[in-house]
């Protein structure tokens, strides 16, 4: 039995056993891929307080070294369901566990293109964060995929680093909103290329190129740098979704006190419905749910 099981092995579910830990509460972290998340993507992070800079893989070999350091436990398997009964009951494909209380910290995985070799260049020239990324593009030759609201703001922070940025989009017209249409128009290293699609990734090693398709035939091929793909998040909370209330787009509908509609399941990270998704953020949803779970199971 433990006090608390944290689902998911992002910085938001390390931060939470680290602080859960530390209240002296026995806790378990199941992650069913890579510990770490999203952030083992990045080659180099410049954005996280205290380290000048870092691979993803290094800082999250420094999370899960400190929270085992701390007396966690971890177990690698996919959590199918959760079950309440006098406590909680984590249901995975390796087994059963059960707790006082629970921690979602699925996170959101990127949309992918589902070209070849995509994910053999994430890392190497695919990138998903301009404020993470961005810095490392300056003066150089970068695309955004995408035309929603995302895919204009990471075009607009990106025209101010990069020589010169492509915004490529399938449909025929922008979906973000007007304003940023506007603003990312006005900027004379941006342009705009609508009705098209990439049908192919270039390069070896590294990402040089990306061949692209219009939808009347005519083909392409776009010399750049690096690419940032902005076609959306896939929040993984369906296997909880008669637990926790999901919005529209299946994020996890809780507040800044990650409380959910079932007391004792909180919900920490890119899985909630928030704003900004930062390591920052998730740290932040992390230490907030660890310690009002702690309050829920010291309030029994």
């Amino acid at each position: 039995m433990y006090d608390i099981i944290i689902i998911g092995g992002g910085p938001a579910g390390l931060t939470a056993a680290l602080y859960a830990c530390r209240a002296n509460k026995k806790v378990l972290v199941i992650e069913k891929a890579t510990f770490g998340g999203q952030i083992t993507y990045s080659p180099k992070v410049e954005n996280i307080p205290g380290f000048l800079s870092l691979s993803g893989n290094e800082f999250a070999e420094k999370l899960i070294e400190q929270v085992l350091e701390q007396g966690a436990e971890v177990e690698m398997c996919e959590v199918l369901s959760i079950k309440k009964d006098e406590n909680f009951i984590v249901i995975t494909d390796g087994g059963e566990f059960q707790s006082k209380s629970v921690i979602i910290a699925t996170g959101a995985k990127h949309r992918m293109l589902g070209l070849d070799r995509e994910q053999d260049f994430v890392g190497e020239g695919i990138s998903f964060c301009a404020v993470c990324d961005g810095a490392f593009y300056s003066g150089k030759t970068v695309a955004v995929i995408g035309g929603g609201n995302s895919a204009l703001q990471e075009a607009i922070l990106l025209s101010d680093l990069a020589k010169k940025v492509y915004l490529v989009q399938n449909l025929d017209y922008l979906t973000g909103e007007e304003k940023l249409a506007e603003q990312l128009k006005e900027k004379d290293n941006v342009e705009i290329i609508l009705g098209t699609v990439v049908e192919e990734l270039v390069g070896d090693a590294e990402l040089t190129g990306i061949k692209v398709k219009s939808n009347c035939g005519q083909t392409d091929t776009l010399d750049i740098d690096g690419m940032f793909v902005a076609i959306g998040l896939i929040p993984q909370n369906e296997p909880f979704a008669e637990h926790i209330t999901l919005n529209n787009w299946g994020y996890a509908d809780a507040g800044e006190d990650c409380k959910t509609i079932t007391k004792g399941i909180f919900v920490a990270g890119d899985c909630r419905s928030k704003k900004i998704r930062q390591v920052a953020t998730a740290a932040s949803d992390g230490a907030v749910a660890a310690l009002a779970a702690c309050d829920y199971i010291d309030s029994k």
